[in-house]
């Protein structure tokens, strides 16, 4: 006669053993796919900050600048790039640079007189410009009907509006050499530009920086010409 058979208790080790007989990839893999992209998004925050360490942003008030920066326009401004001639720069003027009575460091320079300021005055004014670099360290200028000959040659400036004042702001036909450390600036509306033909060259030392457009995200960025 055969014996009935006991049914053996479940242990609780089997019933977890069922229960955690669920998948175990997907949970994993979302995990992991969270933190990644936590990682990714930390990682652009860090390239974001480190690109923009040395860029400024400034509102463009005067229209100096104008065709290429029309008034109400904001630039960025990228202090670690060394200014060149073409590149647009954001900087102190001399306490000189007065629109209505400019002064320039020099006696019979400037305006009235057949050479443009050769030598600023020696202080730094607190107020902020926008003008394009014409000529750097060591480099001679004349200015003649609004537009700059460097080292004697007349310079392709398809970026200007033409000058239509009178001979004392278009035209100083004897140059001046640019000092030491010092750049020449002018503005691209030279009919209406206060610049270094008035007040004189600009120390690097009070450069601000060089006006630069950027990419998207802004990670780079390369100056405007």
């Amino acid at each position: 006669m055969r014996r009935p058979v006991k049914a053996c208790p479940r242990r609780a080790d089997q019933t977890n053993m069922e229960v955690s007989s669920l998948p175990l990839g997907k949970p994993v893999r979302r995990r992991i796919g969270r933190r990644a992209l936590a990682v990714a998004v930390l990682a652009l925050a860090a390239l974001w900050l480190v690109a923009h360490k040395h860029v400024s942003y400034y509102k463009v008030t005067s229209g100096s600048m104008e065709p290429t920066l029309q008034i109400g326009e904001r630039v960025a401004a990228e202090s670690t790039h060394a200014p060149q001639v073409g590149d647009i720069v954001l900087f102190h003027p001399p306490v000189g640079a007065r629109p209505k009575n400019p002064q320039c460091g020099a006696s019979a320079q400037g305006q009235g007189f057949s050479q443009p300021c050769g030598v600023p005055l020696p202080e730094e004014s607190k107020d902020t410009f926008v003008k394009r670099v014409i000529a750097g360290p060591g480099d001679t200028v004349a200015i003649v009907n609004g537009r700059a000959v460097v080292n004697g040659v007349a310079l392709r400036e398809p970026y200007i509006d033409p000058c239509t004042g009178g001979a004392t702001t278009c035209s100083f036909p004897n140059p001046v050499r640019v000092p030491a450390g010092d750049y020449y600036v002018l503005g691209d509306n030279r009919g209406v530009s206060d610049d270094s033909r008035f007040w004189g060259p600009v120390p690097g030392a009070w450069m601000v920086g060089t006006v630069v457009r950027c990419s998207f995200l802004r990670t780079a960025c390369r100056p405007v010409r």
